[in-house]
């Protein structure tokens, strides 16, 4: 068996990888990645050290990718950022999303391969998601129960009303996931999407906009400063965490039994039990990591940002026993100990001051 993982010199790529040469070992595994995002080149070692091959190219071209033929195309990559294009122009967000899900289409068809297209939880329209009632209780927002389809105490499911804007980021991963279904309707392409929430551990090199597990850890491990944004600059806004290691468990099964998954559209993400506020993130990883930073707070809520968002995946639970292993005081530590283990590498110029 050969699979392609673009953005393969990435966070969940990189992981994927090695995870899928752990268990495969028999697999031929290549990853491509144009290394836009700073600190990916420090995965390239641990790609070799798996056995994986790196070939460097870019999804934006379809002349780049590796000649082929595969038997499975893992499509990771991606522009993340919710704030991408906000500051200037939109056209790399949109050539690495939209144009190279594109190409990694046409090469599925090409190859008569399978494809996992990792989509995002900001597909759902932020309007929808801010206006659903809420509370302040202790260190966190909470949603109330109200009439929102598709929103409950459980969280966001697939059944919310997608009509409306979420950001450009959401929309580029959107109109990719449109495109999967018109691929399967004129091709019989065969394809699975996940639609995962925030994933987190090893290996992500948090920034702001994107990472924010890695990026608390780290600024803890350094002493940097963090802000509180938005939202009164409380901190109180809430996500849920999914461990990159359960997530990798999960993509190695619907490589093994894909003919289960084919045509699976949903949520993947850690789910309430899993979720946190920054506040509370803070205390964790003060406790884990016995040391403070100072916080500072900005008023202003930034452009597409959301108040509270938790993946109900009901519908996940229902096809799959698969279910997350790693609680967030794991995803912490197993940051922690990595950061701790590579703080010569991290703070040589690759992260700290980016």
């Amino acid at each position: 068996m050969k699979i392609l993982i673009t953005g393969g010199a990435g966070f969940i790529g990189s992981s994927l990888a090695v995870a899928l040469k752990r268990r495969r070992a028999g697999t031929d595994v290549v990853c491509l990645d144009n290394l836009y995002r700073r600190g990916s080149e420090l995965n390239l070692p641990r790609l070799r050290q798996a056995g994986v091959q790196f070939v460097r190219g870019n999804v934006r071209f379809a002349e780049s990718f590796p000649p082929g033929p595969f038997d499975f195309v893992v499509d990771c990559a991606a522009e993340p950022s919710v704030l991408a294009g906000h500051d200037g122009s939109p056209d790399y967000l949109f050539r690495a999303n939209l144009v190279g899900a594109y190409n990694c289409l046409e090469k599925t068809r090409a190859w008569q391969a399978r494809l996992i297209f990792l989509s995002t939880s900001r597909v759902y329209p932020i309007a929808r998601l801010e206006a659903h009632p809420w509370q302040e209780e202790g260190n966190r927002f909470v949603w109330k129960e109200g009439d929102t389809k598709g929103i409950s105490s459980r969280g966001v499911s697939e059944e919310v009303d997608m009509e409306g804007a979420r950001s450009l980021y959401g929309f580029t991963k959107y109109a990719a996931e449109q495109l999967i279904g018109e691929y399967r309707a004129a091709y019989g392409l065969q394809a699975i999407i996940d639609r995962c929430g925030v994933i987190a551990g090893p290996w992500q090199f948090g920034k702001v906009d994107q990472g924010v597990v890695a990026l608390w850890v780290m600024a803890h491990h350094f002493g940097r400063p963090l802000f509180y944004i938005g939202y009164g600059g409380t901190g109180k806004q809430v996500r849920d965490f999914l461990h990159i290691d359960d997530l990798c468990e999960l993509l190695c099964d619907q490589v093994q039994y894909f003919e289960a998954w084919q045509g699976w559209l949903g949520n993947v993400a850690g789910g309430y039990t899993n979720s946190a506020s920054l506040c509370e993130l803070t205390a964790l990883c003060r406790d884990i990591m016995d040391r403070e930073v100072r916080i500072s707070s900005r008023l202003e809520t930034r452009p597409s940002d959301l108040r509270i968002f938790i993946g109900d995946c009901s519908q996940l639970f229902e096809r799959t026993t698969w279910r997350p292993q790693r609680i967030l005081k794991d995803i912490v530590q197993d940051t922690a100990d990595w950061v701790s283990r590579y703080d010569k590498e991290l703070c040589t110029g690759l992260l700290i001051g980016s």
